[in-house]
């Protein structure tokens, strides 16, 4: 018996900030996660690094992190390192920012995405964060695919593998 999940690649930083729960807002050019809505994503590491740094200038400007702090964050992040599944994260609601969002509400929603520029991209609240006991070592997929977590006999009980802790 198993336990199957959506899985979504994220690359690094961002696949860990998602799962230490600084990222709450996932955005994307299309309304990819809109039939996961309340239901639990799987969080895959990519290999390759996120390309842009917007992510650093936001924790170290409106969020006020340290250089310290954020290096901590990259650190936590890399835990299992690639290629593997290392969490869960809850999907909540999808829609479009307008191009005409701007000001304060802007900023908020930046903040939560760590990522400048939002506007006409679809952004999902990610909610409940948690990190994977152990990563499952598995090749990431395009867009959306499934993944198995495996249970096991722990003594006389059954339970699955990985079991969930919270970040």
């Amino acid at each position: 018996m198993s336990l199957q999940l959506w899985c979504l690649s994220f690359r690094q930083p961002y696949a860990g900030l998602v799962l230490n729960g600084v990222k709450t807002l996932e955005s994307r050019w299309r309304p990819l996660l809109t039939p996961l809505q309340n239901q639990t994503l799987a969080i895959h590491i990519a290999w390759q690094d996120w390309e842009g740094e917007d992510w650093k200038s936001v924790l170290s400007g409106p969020l006020g992190m340290s250089s310290t702090q954020i290096q901590a964050l990259q650190d936590s992040g890399e835990r299992f390192g690639r290629g593997v599944v290392a969490g869960l994260v809850d999907v909540g609601e999808t829609w479009l920012c307008t191009a005409s969002l701007q000001g304060e509400e802007l900023h908020r929603l930046e903040q939560a995405a760590l990522l400048i520029g939002l506007q006409d991209k679809h952004l999902t609240h990610l909610t409940n964060p948690r990190w994977l006991t152990q990563p499952l070592r598995t090749r990431g997929g395009r867009d959306l695919w499934t993944v198995e977590i495996p249970e096991v006999r722990h003594g006389s009980a059954r339970c699955i593998l990985y079991i969930l802790k919270s970040k």
